[in-house]
């Protein structure tokens, strides 16, 4: 489970902010967002499966990617998060990098992904669920988005706990500081370490009710029989209009909660990792 926050093209000083909360099992190997060796591909690393949940590059394409809340996944699955990884190598824009999964996404368990080019303004949200339904490819319109364990915008409690949140912390940031210039960590600090749960009556009904209770807040932090699950990490990404981003990430390395700042200039023509 993860839940992912953000406003795309629809604020003054940012063409995109985005904070995402990954959650995994505590014993996962895992690195934490970093320049991966041998490509321009800067983000967290799953070291189970190879892929990511986040990541971006300097020539300005990014990815995301949460799963659905479905019954147990299928084993011989294939990663999901291979395909963030994917698209950031491949030469195709968000639209066509969509198209042409749709002819493999039954091969994956239940995925929300979101590919976006910042140079072209281009952000495109492809899901393989509901089950048995056509895949679901639809351009992201401007404005607040919320991707938890269902579609984009899906009106869960703790989803619609985070957009109103996240729209009132920003009004507040204009207010106080004219155009809205936004202090990344305070970001986190008040919207992504909520540990408030969802009432049990507006559960979704999809796993048991134990088990979605325990995941209905923002931050999650609980132990299962196969170990300790929850938020293993924070990440607040900006996009300014003049190509700055910065990434701040607060993950957790054995036990212990530690922070970064990754900051880089998007630049045009950079040659994809082959």
């Amino acid at each position: 489970m993860c839940i992912a926050v953000f406003i795309w093209q629809n604020h003054p000083l940012y063409p995109l902010l985005l904070l995402l909360n990954r959650d995994e099992f505590h014993d996962r190997p895992t690195k934490p967002i970093a320049w991966w060796e041998g490509c321009e591909i800067l983000g967290g690393k799953d070291e189970l499966a190879g892929g990511t949940w986040l990541a971006c590059t300097r020539n300005g394409k990014l990815g995301f990617l949460t799963n659905v809340m479905e019954p147990p996944p299928v084993p011989e699955g294939k990663s999901r998060g291979g395909l963030v990884v994917q698209f950031l190598k491949s030469r195709k824009s968000p639209m066509e990098f969509a198209q042409e999964m749709i002819r493999e996404a039954d091969q994956y368990n239940g995925f929300n992904l979101v590919l976006t080019d910042i140079h072209a303004k281009t952000m495109v949200y492809v899901s393989n669920r509901p089950k048995g339904k056509p895949i679901s490819v639809q351009v992201v319109s401007p404005g607040i988005h919320v991707l938890s364990n269902a579609q984009l915008d899906s009106p869960w409690n703790k989803a619609q706990r985070l957009s109103q949140n996240f729209k009132e912390l920003l009004d507040k940031y204009k207010e106080d500081k004219g155009e809205g210039e936004v202090p990344m960590k305070e970001m986190v600090k008040e919207l992504m370490r909520d540990t408030v749960r969802a009432d049990e009556s507006k559960l979704p009904g999809v796993r048991s009710p134990e088990y979605e209770l325990k995941a209905s807040s923002i931050f999650v932090e609980f132990d299962t029989p196969k170990g300790r699950y929850g938020t293993r990490s924070t990440a607040a990404l900006s996009v300014t209009t003049s190509g700055r981003v910065s990434v701040y990430e607060e993950y957790l390395e054995k036990e212990t909660w530690k922070v970064q700042t990754v900051d880089y200039q998007i630049i045009e023509n950079v040659k994809e990792a082959e």
